[in-house]
C-alpha cells in the first residue's frame, strides 16, 4: 500500500510539473544577442496553463519602462531605441494573476529614425492635425530639416532641424501621410503614420492651459463631490500647477497632485466648454448647438515618474440637453488591476472591458478615446487608444436623468490608493474634437 501510495504521489507531481511547463514567451525577433538598428522589429507568442488563457503581453527595454502592450497571447510590433545596449524583456500576463518573461539582449546600432508622437498611426483624429515628432541620424554633421508628405509627391510642411511641431488641415477621408528627415550627408528617413480625418469636427486645443477648471475632492463612501473640502486637506490634498515647462510637449503643460490621509479618496478636474458655465465663450444660451452633437474625441498626452502609487486615472466627457445626462466615463485601473473599466451611466457603475492598461513611467503617454451618442440617445463606446494600441470597444449604455442642465463638459480625474500615496501627474496637448 505505501508503494502504492508513493506512485500516485509521483503521478501527481508529474502531472502539476506537466500543467506548469507550458507556460513562456517564445520571441522569433529580434534574435538574443543580436544587433539591430533603432527600430526594432519584435514578434512573440505566450502561452501558459492558466485556463482562461493570456490576457496581454508587453515589452520592457529596461527595467520599469514598459514601452508597449497589447491584449492576447501574440505581438508584432516595431518599437524605437537610441543606440545602446539592452537587456529587453517580453513578458506574458495570464488571466490567472501569472506572469512569464524572456530576456532579449540586443544592441542598437545609431542610425537615421524618425519617432512621431503625435498623431497616433491608425488614429482618428480632427482637423487641423497637430504633427510632433523628432529625427535622429548617424550622419556625424546631424539632421537637416523635416517634412510632413500629406500624401504621396506632396509635401506640405517643412522645417530646419531634428524637430517638428504643427498642425496642418486635412480634409475629411483617409490620408497615408510620412514625416520625413533629411540629413546633411544626402540620406534621408521616413516614418508612415496613416490616419482618419473626421467628417465636420471642430476642435479645442490645449485644454488643459484654459482658464475655467474646477476642482473636487470625492471621498468615501459616497464619493460625491465634497464642497467643504479644501486642496490642504487633512483628509485630501490636492493642487493644480498650469503652464509647466517641464516635464511638456507644448512647453505649456498642466502638473497635477494628489495626496492626505483618507484611503482610497479621489480629486475631479473638470471644465465646462459649450453651454452652461462656458470657459470658452460658447453659452449655447439658445440650446441650438448642444442637443445636435454627436461625436466626440478626447485626446491627451499624460506623464508622471510614480504611476504605480494611482489606483486608477479618468478620462470622462460629459453631455447634457433635453433632461438627460449622458457621461462617457474611461478609468486606467493602475493600482486595480491594469484594466480599462467604462462607466455605465444608467446603472451608476463601472464595467470591465478585459482591456489592459499598463501606462509608462517617465515617459509620454498618449491617450485617444473616441465616442458617440447614438441615434436613440444611446452611450457608444467606440474605441480607445494607448501608446499607439487601438482596441476597439463598440459598447452601448444608457443615459441619467439630468433636468436643468446644458452642455459639453471635460473632466481629468486621479484616484488615490490603498493608503492614499502622494503622486503627480503632468498632462499635456489635451484636444477635445466634437461634431
Amino acid at each position: 500500500m505505501k508503494k502504492h501510495v508513493l506512485t500516485i504521489t509521483a503521478i501527481l507531481v508529474f502531472i502539476a510539473v506537466a500543467n506548469t511547463a507550458f507556460a513562456g514567451v517564445t520571441v522569433s525577433s529580434p534574435s538574443n544577442n543580436s544587433t539591430v538598428g533603432t527600430s526594432v522589429h519584435y514578434i512573440a507568442q505566450a502561452s501558459t496553463s492558466c485556463p482562461e488563457g493570456v490576457a496581454s503581453m508587453g515589452i520592457y527595454p529596461s527595467p520599469n519602462w514598459l514601452v508597449y502592450t497589447v491584449g492576447g497571447s501574440s505581438l508584432n510590433t516595431t518599437i524605437n531605441l537610441n543606440p545602446g545596449t539592452y537587456n529587453t524583456v517580453v513578458e506574458e500576463w495570464d488571466k490567472c494573476g501569472g506572469a512569464s518573461t524572456t530576456t532579449v539582449r540586443i544592441t542598437v546600432q545609431g542610425g537615421a529614425g524618425v519617432h512621431v508622437t503625435s498623431p497616433a498611426n491608425n488614429s482618428t483624429v480632427g482637423s487641423p492635425v497637430n504633427y510632433v515628432a523628432t529625427a535622429t541620424t548617424n550622419c556625424p554633421q546631424g539632421v537637416s530639416s523635416m517634412g510632413i508628405y500629406t500624401a504621396p509627391g506632396q509635401l506640405a510642411y517643412t522645417v530646419n532641424g531634428s524637430s517638428l511641431n504643427t498642425s496642418l488641415s486635412l480634409s475629411p477621408g483617409t490620408h497615408n501621410t510620412v514625416v520625413q528627415e533629411w540629413d546633411k550627408c544626402g540620406g534621408a528617413a521616413t516614418t508612415p503614420i496613416t490616419i482618419t480625418v473626421s467628417g465636420n469636427g471642430k476642435t479645442f486645443y490645449n485644454i488643459q492651459s484654459i482658464g475655467g477648471w474646477h476642482s473636487y475632492a470625492q471621498q468615501p463612501p459616497s464619493y460625491q463631490d465634497c464642497n467643504t473640502c479644501t486642496p490642504a486637506g487633512p483628509g485630501t490634498t490636492w493642487a493644480t500647477y498650469q503652464h509647466i515647462k517641464s516635464p511638456s510637449l507644448s512647453g505649456n503643460a498642466t502638473q497635477y497632485n494628489i495626496g492626505g490621509t483618507m484611503d482610497y479618496s479621489d480629486v475631479l478636474w473638470n471644465n465646462h466648454l459649450i453651454g452652461d458655465f462656458s470657459s470658452e465663450g460658447m453659452p449655447d444660451s439658445g440650446h441650438t448647438l448642444v442637443p445636435t452633437l454627436t461625436t466626440f474625441t478626447y485626446d491627451v498626452y499624460f506623464w508622471g515618474n510614480n504611476l504605480g502609487a494611482s489606483q486608477a486615472l479618468e478620462f470622462d466627457l460629459n453631455q447634457f440637453f433635453n433632461g438627460m445626462g449622458f457621461t462617457w466615463g474611461h478609468e486606467c485601473r493602475v493600482g486595480g488591476g491594469n484594466e480599462w473599466d467604462v462607466w455605465d451611466a444608467a446603472n451608476y457603475k463601472w464595467r470591465p472591458t478585459g482591456i489592459p492598461c499598463y501606462p509608462n513611467n517617465n515617459s509620454w503617454n498618449h491617450l485617444t478615446l473616441q465616442v458617440q451618442r447614438t441615434s436613440n440617445n444611446q452611450l457608444l463606446y467606440k474605441s480607445i487608444t494607448l501608446n499607439g494600441q487601438t482596441h476597439v470597444l463598440n459598447r452601448t449604455y444608457g443615459h441619467f436623468p439630468a433636468p436643468g442642465w446644458y452642455g459639453v463638459t471635460v473632466n481629468y480625474q486621479m484616484d488615490g490608493n490603498y493608503k492614499q500615496s502622494p503622486y503627480t501627474v503632468y498632462v499635456d496637448q489635451l484636444n477635445f474634437t466634437y461634431e
